[in-house]
């Protein structure tokens, strides 16, 4: 018996190593487990602090193909199809699945046989490797849990604590779980936390430490239903010398902003601009692909009646082009509307459109098919080469129709032929000279850069493409400039959520020792569960809850220190 359990431990410990020493993502254990190495922060929330790699121990996850129940329906017997006709790659993944406590338990054992010197020289990571090479400790293992126990236990991992270049000890690590409940009568007291550390470690002396984070910015719950949103600005608290649960962060807190910035949401400043990106992507993967799926009309009035009344109004207007053009400008600028951050939109806005921006603003509202573009750009080119219009352009455009403008001037217009994907790509230039200057406007106006640290985003040499790409990347940074100025200056309305005891999270840590023999047990609260493998139940209390009360899912970890004899 001591002999098997000493082989699976060796082999366990060989199939770690393997996967430490390789680099590689995953590997399948006993057919039925799967080890990931993943980063451990990620993958585990707030259970487990640190950027560093860890081993994680799953039951290999099923996959169903929705196909497999029509293949019946959709094929008779008498027809032949080819592999590569019957090879169905969409596949419904039920995530990460969990493994039995007992299992996991077997895990950890083999994990802390193998790293034990003592226990025997078979099972001794030395004796894996030729003797003039001396192995580091293995990752920390991690282990999902189905919470079938009486604890409820949903993780259970085991970590090497080293001195000097020694292991000489495991710390092992227990999670458990509980549902979302608004009752906070149910939550340990910290009195409570602090003879549970008591319990298992016997220290002279413990520290008890506080965490909670506050979301200013990100999803948002009206009458139950949530707002995703993929942007998010949360302020994380930390702070020694925790009195009670769930107390409010103290002045001597040390307080971190995080910003994470998603390109098109809805609320954002930048929301209208990404919209007009968007457009942009749209016709360049027009000319891609050949196939367009066109964007729903923001006017009501047809791209055609559009740019006929704006070739009919430079026509008939007595002032000089200039004039004109300001004029225009100031029009357009009102079309535009009002986002939610009005000074951006003061900043953003221009007063310079020439006659192919405000072209181009007409028809990206009101283009929806090929059509449109090529019915717009001959009008207005047939308006050129009768001298009906002589509209004022920036010197620095580049598209093809600056050109064929410039020309009109001399009356030497080149011809045209306005078929296939010509006018999507000409709309295309049109829209990203405008967009380029957009950006300038900004950035420049606001002393935040120079156009020689602008060159490589606003080259016009490389293909459409290529340009749309880099246009898209300078957006993005734009994304994050303005999400940092926006919520950096905090309004009030910003301000008074911090005010309010509703942390999306709050959590408290006692521990005692020292690195590395440090040992400690967590209280965690949450507004999401930290666990992605269960399930959990929502207590009734919680479903009909009145109260604007928070409702939180509670987590415990313990740990445990196993020292091994020298």
């Amino acid at each position: 018996m001591g002999s098997k359990i000493i082989a699976d431990a060796v082999q366990f410990s060989k199939m770690l190593r393997s996967l430490q020493d390789d680099c590689k993502d995953s590997c399948i254990y006993e057919e039925d487990i799967q080890i990931l190495r993943v980063n451990g922060g990620k993958h585990l929330h707030n259970i487990y602090t640190g950027d560093r790699p860890v081993f994680i121990c799953e039951k290999t996850a099923p996959q169903i193909d929705p196909e497999d129940d029509k293949m019946d329906e959709t094929y008779s017997d008498d027809e032949t199809h080819s592999d590569d006709e019957t090879n169905h790659e969409v596949k419904i993944e039920l995530g990460p699945q969990p493994l039995t406590v007992m299992k996991a338990r077997q895990l950890l054992s083999w994990y802390t046989m193998s790293q034990n010197s003592i226990v025997s020289p078979a099972v001794s990571p030395a004796d894996l490797l030729p003797p003039a090479v001396s192995p580091g400790p293995l990752l920390p293992l991690w282990v999902r849990c189905d919470m079938a126990d009486p604890a409820g236990t949903t993780w259970l991992g085991a970590e090497t604590a080293c001195t000097g270049n020694k292991v000489s000890g495991v710390k092992l690590y227990s999670v458990t779980c509980a549902g979302s409940t608004v009752d906070k009568g149910t939550f340990i007291t910290l009195d409570e936390l602090k003879q549970e550390h008591k319990r298992r470690h016997h220290p002279s002396m413990m520290i008890a430490r506080g965490t909670a984070q506050y979301n200013l910015f990100g999803s948002t719950v009206v009458e139950k239903t949530t707002i995703e949103s993929q942007s998010s600005v949360t302020v994380d608290f930390r702070w020694s010398h925790v009195e009670t649960i769930l107390e409010t962060p103290p002045l001597s807190s040390m307080a971190t902003l995080n910003i994470k910035v998603s390109s098109g949401d809805m609320r954002s400043p930048m929301y209208p601009l990404y919209r007009e990106l968007e457009f942009l992507q749209m016709l360049a993967d027009g000319l891609r692909t050949g196939e367009t799926e066109w964007m729903e009309p923001v006017e009501t009035m047809s791209a055609v009646q559009l740019t006929r009344e704006y070739l009919d109004e430079l026509q008939n207007t007595v002032k000089t082009l200039q004039d004109q053009s300001t004029k225009e400008a100031v029009n357009v600028k009102t079309e535009m509307g009002t986002s939610e951050t009005e000074i951006f939109n003061s900043l953003m806005e221009r007063g310079d459109l020439d006659f192919i921006e405000q072209l181009w603003v007409r028809m990206r509202n009101s283009v929806t098919s090929y059509q449109d573009v090529g019915d717009c750009l001959k009008m207005v080119i047939k308006a050129l080469q009768y001298g009906d219009i002589k509209p004022w352009i920036h010197r620095d455009s580049s598209s093809s129709l600056s050109k064929l403008i410039l020309q009109s001037y001399h009356h030497q217009m080149d011809h045209v032929s306005l078929t296939g994907l010509t006018p999507v790509h000409m709309l295309l230039e049109m829209g990203l000279d405008k967009m380029r200057k957009d950006y300038i406007n900004y950035l420049i106006g606001q002393d935040l850069t120079t156009l020689n640290h602008l060159s490589y985003y606003l080259s016009t040499v490389e293909d459409l493409q290529e340009q749309v790409i880099r246009l898209r990347k300078l957006h993005h940074l734009l994304e994050i400039m303005v999400t940092c100025s926006t919520f950096l200056c905090l309004p009030y309305d910003r301000l008074f959520l911090l005010t309010q005891e509703q942390a999306v999270s709050w959590g408290v840590e006692v521990s005692s020792g020292n690195c590395p023999r440090e040992v400690k047990t967590s209280w965690l609260l949450s507004d999401k569960p930290l666990v992605e493998h269960i399930i959990f139940e929502t207590d009734e209390m919680t479903v009909n809850s009145a109260s604007e009360d928070a409702a939180y899912f509670t987590t415990m970890v313990c740990c445990s220190l196993v020292n091994f004899a020298t």
